[in-house]
């Protein structure tokens, strides 16, 4: 009797038990796949939380400014200018995993304070965005149609951009700066290498990460979905792009995941390079006092690196009457 014959119609007791563990493992494995692919939708498609504000009684004289991102759906997106200096350099704000351009605007009243250009917008599947996020593919493209429309205007140095940004918007501020001269500072809160990194975390604060394979099925599913990316190498592989483009680190040591590879990224970046260690990580769940003095760490790195020096830009158009 062949083995084929012998696991179809099983006689002997350990070929029965070996049918027994193969039809487990099976059903297991296919548990497994199943519940990660519920976990990776949830995790890509984040609860949407609106940052809706009165454009007319917000301080700072905001404009709302709509810009157009090629190749995404919905590829429409709104955001805040904050205006600072005329000609001055514009600082750009990508928010972190679930959470919205809202979030953001003490930090980008101490930018504008000090006569900057402040930039936010939400990334898709978040404010009021629709879609999935990519964790950085494309929220990348996201952010270079912000500095292209933002680099159009006449108030602003078209060639001077700072960057700040937290988990997801670190892993886009970071790759559009490695390919973007107009990027000329960048601030990277908890970024990561590859953003199936992220999708692990995610994994794991569901408390199922323990389960065998869990982790690697949802990378492997996040993976299928973003097939298109399937060849991107690391963002540790380009950082020497990044040679005389002052960047500031910030590692928090309440999340030993990111701190970890942050800290990586730190230690592989070229110079000009700066390193913060700080308790808590997530800038917009910090208490008053540490987000004050973490918003004076910010600012300091940017007036160091990006001054607000104006250069001459055209005058505004007067109206015809």
């Amino acid at each position: 009797m062949s083995i084929v014959d012998e696991l179809r119609y099983p006689r002997r007791w350990y070929t029965k038990l070996l049918v027994v563990i193969l039809t487990l493992v099976f059903f297991l494995a296919l548990a497994t796949a199943a519940i990660a692919g519920v976990l990776t939708y949830w995790i890509v498609k984040p609860q949407r939380t609106s940052s809706e504000i009165n454009m007319a009684s917000f301080p700072g004289r905001p404009d709302e400014v709509d810009f157009s991102v090629s190749g995404i759906s919905p590829g429409s997106r709104r955001g805040w200018f904050f205006p600072g200096l005329r000609g001055a350099p514009t600082i750009i704000l990508c928010h972190g995993y679930e959470s919205s351009r809202g979030e953001l605007l003490t930090l980008v009243s101490a930018l504008q304070d000090h006569q900057y250009n402040v930039f936010v917008f939400d990334f898709a599947a978040h404010g009021a965005n629709a879609g999935f996020t990519t964790f950085g593919y494309r929220e990348a493209d996201e952010l270079r149609a912000a500095i292209d429309v933002i680099s159009k205007r006449t108030d602003v140095d078209p060639t001077r951009f700072g960057l700040w940004g937290y988990n997801l918007g670190a892993y886009a501020a970071l790759r559009e700066a490695e390919k973007d001269p107009r990027v000329r500072a960048l601030v990277l809160d908890s970024v990561y290498d590859y953003p199936k990194q992220m999708v692990k975390i995610g994994v794991e604060k569901t408390g199922v990460g323990g389960f065998p394979l869990m982790v690697k099925s949802a990378q492997t599913t996040f993976e299928w979905l973003n097939y298109g990316y399937k060849d991107d190498p690391p963002l540790s592989s380009k950082l020497k792009t990044l040679v005389d483009v002052p960047t500031l680190f910030i590692q928090a040591t309440d999340d030993p995941e990111l701190g970890g590879i942050t800290r990586d990224m730190f230690l592989k970046a070229p110079e000009p390079r700066e390193q913060a260690i700080i308790a808590h990580g997530n800038f917009v769940n910090l208490p008053d006092e540490e987000k004050r003095t973490y918003e004076n760490r910010v600012v300091t790195f940017f007036l160091t690196r990006l001054p607000v020096t104006a250069v001459p830009v055209a005058a505004p158009t007067k109206p015809v009457h």
